[in-house]
């Protein structure tokens, strides 16, 4: 970023080459609708452009991206009435998991593994909707961005602890729901 503002236009090729997909991936599943996440993935990027200028490296840069797609999605959602506070309290369940295993297609281009892919893809992204909203955006920060729990811990505001619970509560939400796909 620092290079792009220095005014190496490849510098942004290149940051946006590495980000894109996480972000808009990030955002959609927030949102839950690609005309929406579009915009405010165009949005989060228009934003990284204007603060070319003031950019100050006081974190990695993904965390930087995604706390500017964090930004975005709470005046979305603020802008329909769709923000709510909850309890920490409400991440504490009970229940403990492990990893929600990746699930690969084998012969991607039959039209069969297309169609259980896609159910696969459309289970995968209910479940990630069905999350409380704090574990599932502790959830995909940490999947779409590889952030740690501490760079996510700084980002929401949360301690490290709480973020730690809702990454593992999330876990294992997702793995009762989705766990005849393992």
């Amino acid at each position: 970023m620092l290079a792009y503002a220095a005014g190496d236009a490849g510098a942004f090729d290149r940051l946006y080459a590495r980000h894109r997909g996480g972000v808009y991936r990030y955002l959609l599943r927030h949102v839950g609708n690609a005309a929406t996440a579009d915009e405010l993935f165009q949005d989060v990027w228009m934003n990284a452009i204007r603060a070319r200028a003031t950019y100050a490296p006081t974190a990695k840069f993904s965390t930087w991206i995604y706390t500017l797609a964090r930004h975005r999605l709470v005046d979305h959602w603020r802008s329909r009435g769709n923000v709510r506070v909850d309890s920490l309290d409400d991440d504490c369940d009970g229940e403990t998991g492990a990893l929600v295993d990746a699930i690969p297609g084998s012969r991607v281009d039959e039209p069969e593994t297309r169609v259980e892919s896609r159910a696969t893809r459309e289970r995968i992204d209910a479940a990630v909707a069905e999350l409380p909203p704090a574990q599932r955006d502790a959830f995909l920060l940490h999947i779409e961005s590889g952030m740690s729990l501490a760079d996510i811990a700084a980002l929401t505001g949360a301690g490290e602890e709480t973020v730690k619970s809702r990454v593992r509560y999330a876990y294992a939400k997702l793995r009762a729901a989705l766990g005849d796909l393992a």
